[in-house]
């Protein structure tokens, strides 16, 4: 295997946990009378990661080198979304769902941020690209997902009705 099959096989088996942790969680708050808001946008941003990932497969070179630059800290960010999930705990899934009379988080890193996934997000979407050389595919998807997450903060903040 390649590299970028390496790591972007990596990536891949971290999303999947995520979900099913996430799918997990949603069964719980639905249980207890938790409200899905936005899920008509939910199916744009689980392609868009998905095409993310696998126009990398395509686009970038077997013999692509390392720029350790842009991995290391795409690396060090998983520390970030693990502290973000432990931060939510129950609550946290991949989709908004917010359960009745439950407070907002502000706690982790959710005291100095109000949405430190999607900065995460933002910021792996561009780097794991660039660790690999593939600007054009750091710009387009950074730009893509720049535009769903507008959608999404303001969909999750109406939901919250903040």
């Amino acid at each position: 295997m390649s590299p970028v099959e390496i790591v972007v096989a990596l990536v891949a088996a971290e999303r999947l946990i995520e979900l099913a942790i996430a799918r997990r969680n949603t069964r719980r708050l639905l249980a207890v009378g938790a409200v899905e808001h936005g899920a008509r946008h939910y199916p744009f941003i689980v392609a868009l990661h998905a095409a993310w990932l696998g126009t990398l497969l395509v686009w970038v070179p077997d013999d692509a080198p390392i720029r350790w630059l842009f991995l290391t800290p795409f690396a060090l960010l998983q520390f970030a979304r693990v502290w973000v999930i432990a931060s939510l705990g129950p609550y946290w899934t991949t989709r908004i769902i917010v359960p009745p009379g439950a407070p907002t988080v502000r706690r982790g890193p959710y005291r100095w941020l109000r949405h430190p996934n999607y900065a995460i997000v933002a910021a792996e979407i561009a780097l794991l690209p660039l660790s690999f050389g593939a600007w054009d595919v750091a710009l387009i998807f950074s730009l893509a997902n720049g535009l769903l997450l507008s959608y999404r903060i303001r969909s999750e903040e109406a939901a919250r009705g903040q």
